[in-house]
């Protein structure tokens, strides 16, 4: 019988390294002439005079080490990374045109999170090394002790019970060696065979190379995990030829091949086509490189945080990164530098070779047509598979939408979404579905029930109380009668191209839509957010559905970016319409038929705050009536302070 390891596929870097440029591969690779050498010295010298002169006119490190905080892009592109800021907030700040909306301490005060994670104060970004250990789940995230902008990363810490009431701990790791000195960045946690854990994290070195680290838990026993331990050896690994020093960053979980090995994949770029390298180990310490890429898309740009897990075909509960098998589908993750966007795809992977192909290439991963976790503000995100309840959860992190000198003036940015559960779509195979942990019920309070039927152009006012903490839960219904019109009418065509960002909102009105909630919003509306859908004639005569979040109109403030998010959401044959809705102050998030599809939006009212918040259902269809039912709960705010031993249960370490 032939061996079917002729027909798995091989991806080849050859190719990829042929056309790199020269530069991108690192200097002590190889020799060149001492005239080649002057001149590059004496460029870089002109050019770090340059800079010092910049730095000593801006003055940019205080005596406490913070940085200065308008100079977060320079700062960030010299470290070989974005910036870390929306780049639109970063042009509305820079235009002198724009004048900076009066935000006061009241409006500031409100838009800090109640139940979702975040920081005392300061800067927080990419979520790292998830799981969950002796009892506490843990949550690593990158952090500026210093600033409420980019810089001076760190490792932050985190433990909870539940993973919505949380102790903040002491700093995990910071940058005390030459190999990290410029930042302790993205890394994985991977649990080995006996149980005990290892950390794998970029570090930015002293000249601003990206290398792969290994730290691992100073006392296993434990159960805070409060001091880590690098490896003397570190770094572990270097950015091989052909990759560019600022390139190779943010090593995923590692995971078991047939041959009992550790696997790990580690995201870069070669020109503009976005990649996913492959390494083999038996201890963590010494590495072997695949000559094929676990895989690549051209045109895509940089890959970070680079995710990849199993999902199961059949069963809806979560997989140990290592399950492999006939009813297991592979997911890739990447986060797409350019744009800012986590996209993913599924398919197919093979341990034998160490690749991994899409089950359809027209959705690869990078590309425009693919698939996202979440069609809002969602970036950076990472697994982890928790033991504890046979579950993978997700987490994302949302950067602010508002200018960088509001967050200075408030003293923080950024959050966490709410944790997702994350599976495969058992019933379309095509896409996964993501859904709020169930701990967040914990936090319902009163409840409302509601069932109204609201006709075309209507808007009808929720009476909850104050809408600031709200979990809503609602099925829709278009009345029969007005589908059979529509669809006996010959007049109206198929809108296969419908997008909500280039609709023109929740206030474009069209047969079958759009109909949702506003919430978020003053009595006047003048401030609001609808989160919404809208149906349409789609491929054959098919009802084709979109899932929309409208923050246009969501503040009165100009310094804000507004944009109109969404995409569409497969609805099933007997499904009827479907959201959930989360609303936490300056964060809302939106899950459409059963997390299909998903939105999270930063939002930033200046009147609808406090008591003065309000929530609407409305229907701005022309032709249709709908039925909405729905279950509106007030929320508690989550438990989430400094620890102490009392809190936590455990001896003193004094």
């Amino acid at each position: 019988m032939a061996s079917n390891e002729a027909l798995l596929p091989v991806t080849s870097r050859q190719d990829l390294l042929s056309e790199s440029r020269s530069d991108q591969i690192p200097e002590t690779r190889r020799r060149r002439p001492i005239k080649v050498h002057l001149a590059v010295y004496s460029g870089l010298l002109l050019i770090a005079l340059y800079v010092a002169l910049i730095v000593t006119h801006d003055g940019s490190t205080s005596q406490h080490g913070a940085k200065d905080e308008t100079s977060t892009e320079s700062r960030a592109r010299l470290a070989g990374v974005s910036e870390k800021s929306n780049d639109r907030v970063s042009r509305l700040s820079d235009d002198r045109k724009v004048e900076a909306f009066p935000w006061n301490n009241t409006m500031l005060s409100w838009q800090r999170t109640a139940f979702h994670f975040q920081p005392e104060k300061n800067w927080m970004n990419d979520p790292n090394g998830p799981l969950f250990y002796k009892g506490w789940y843990h949550f690593f995230y990158q952090y500026n002790p210093n600033a409420a902008v980019w810089g001076d990363i760190v490792w932050g810490h985190a433990v909870s019970k539940d993973l919505i009431h949380w102790l903040y701990l002491p700093i995990a790791m910071v940058p005390d060696q030459w190999y990290d000195a410029n930042g302790v960045w993205t890394g994985s946690a991977t649990f080995l065979d006996d149980g005990s854990i290892v950390m794998l994290y970029t570090g930015s070195t002293d000249k601003f190379v990206q290398v792969q680290n290994l730290a691992y838990p100073d006392d296993p026993s434990d159960p805070l995990l409060l001091k880590w331990a690098k490896f003397s050896g570190n770094p572990v690994l270097v950015p091989p030829p052909g990759i560019g020093a600022k390139d190779f960053r943010d090593p995923t979980t590692a995971w078991k091949t047939s041959t009992g090995k550790w696997r790990i994949t580690i995201g870069s770029k070669i020109n503009r086509t976005g990649i996913s390298l492959i390494y083999d180990t038996t201890d963590f310490k010494t590495y072997e490189k695949h000559d094929t890429l676990l895989h690549q898309v051209p045109n895509t740009g940089m890959w970070e945080c680079v995710d990849f897990y199993p999902v199961s075909k059949t069963q809806v509960n979560g997989l140990d990164t290592s399950v492999n098998g006939p009813d297991v589908k592979h997911v890739i993750k990447a986060s797409m530098d350019d744009t800012r966007i986590d996209h993913y795809a599924i398919g197919t992977y093979y341990d034998s070779n160490g690749t991994w192909v899409p089950d359809n290439p027209s959705i690869d991963v990078g590309i425009s047509t693919a698939l996202r976790y979440d069609y809002g503000k969602f970036y950076a995100s990472k697994t982890f598979y928790d033991q504890n309840k046979g579950r993978r959860i997700l987490w994302g992190w949302i950067g602010e939408s508002d200018s960088e000198a509001a967050d200075v003036q408030k003293g923080w940015s950024s959050v966490q979404g709410i944790p997702r559960t994350v599976v495969l779509d058992t019933r379309t195979r095509k896409n996964l579905v993501q859904w709020p942990v169930e701990e967040i019920k914990s936090l319902r309070l009163s409840s409302n029930k509601f069932d109204m039927t609201i006709g075309p152009g209507t808007v009808v006012p929720v009476d909850v109380g104050s809408a600031t903490q709200l979990d809503i839960e609602a099925e829709f219904e278009i009345k029969t009668e007005d589908l059979e019109l529509f669809f006996d009418d010959d007049s109206v065509e198929a809108d296969k191209k419908f997008s909500c960002e280039t609709s023109g909102g929740s206030t474009a009105r069209g047969a079958l839509g759009p109909f949702g909630f506003s919430v978020l919003a003053d009595e006047s509306l003048s401030e609001q957010t609808p989160v919404y859908f809208y149906v349409t004639k789609g491929k054959h005569s098919k009802l084709k559905t979109v899932f929309c979040t409208d923050t246009s109109r969501s503040t009165m403030a100009n310094d804000v970016v507004k944009p109109i998010y969404g995409s569409f959401v497969p609805v099933l044959k007997g499904e009827k319409l479907t959201m959930r809705i989360l609303v936490d102050h300056s964060i809302v998030e939106g899950f459409a038929q059963g997390g299909r599809t998903c939105i999270t939006s930063r939002v930033y009212p200046t009147k609808a705050i406090y008591g003065a918040t309000k929530l609407f259902l409305f229907n701005n269809a022309i032709d249709a009536t709908v039925t909405a039912s729905f279950k509106v709960w007030q929320m508690n705010s989550a438990f989430i302070h400094p620890y102490s031993p009392d809190d936590l249960s455990v001896p003193s370490r004094t």
